[in-house]
């Protein structure tokens, strides 16, 4: 049934003024022009911009799909990670167990005779230093070789004439590892440049 016009019918708008879209006419309750069916009414097809539209929600859709990827990819990434580091801690721990094993020997000897303790003490520290070798962190505490500072820590300076300039004379503490994976310096004495 249609609704009656409510109100003096309105003119006519002047030749070349923008009429208002369509859907406005029918929401004020003025008479609508019947569109004319499109060239997809017969075909069924999609407009273009329905086409767009489906296009957009699909790669959308990847997209978001890609970034829960990434994410479950970050926090796989990161339990794997803890769980190696887990791992690699337990070696390391049990590489040092014979070592703990070896001190526990020494101090239940502690009364025996002082040589015997002080023999089994260097044993002990030669297994550890052999552990750290073989976890890739070499000892260094060699004397008479030139100063590098990638290797060496200088914690005093001497006159040395047995010893050429800038040649490492005596070695305080031993340094441990390589460069690039050292776990600390020696830390030297050197001999003075003339």
């Amino acid at each position: 049934m249609p609704i009656p016009p409510q109100g003096p019918e309105p003119h006519p708008p002047p030749e070349g003024a923008v009429r208002p879209p369509r859907g406005d006419l029918a929401q004020s309750g003025q008479p609508t022009e019947e569109a004319e069916p499109g060239p997809d009414a017969a075909t069924g097809a999609t407009a273009p911009d329905d086409a767009y539209a489906a296009a957009l929600r699909e790669v959308e859709d990847r997209w978001r799909r890609a970034l829960a990827d990434l994410d479950n990819l970050r926090k796989r990434h990161a339990r794997e990670q803890e769980r190696e580091g887990a791992a690699e801690r337990a070696r390391t721990a049990a590489a040092f167990l014979p070592v703990i094993d070896n001190l526990e020997l020494a101090l239940s000897h502690a009364t025996a005779d002082p040589g015997a303790i002080a023999e089994g003490v260097r044993a002990v520290r030669d297994q550890a230093v052999n552990v750290l070798e073989r976890l890739g962190y070499p000892r260094h505490a060699e004397s008479g070789v030139p100063f590098d500072p990638a290797r060496h820590e200088v914690v005093g300076v001497v006159q040395d004439p047995d010893a050429g300039p800038n040649t490492v004379v005596q070695v305080l503490r031993p340094g441990y590892g390589e460069a690039e994976r050292q776990l600390r310096p020696a830390a030297v004495i050197v001999a003075k440049r003339e």
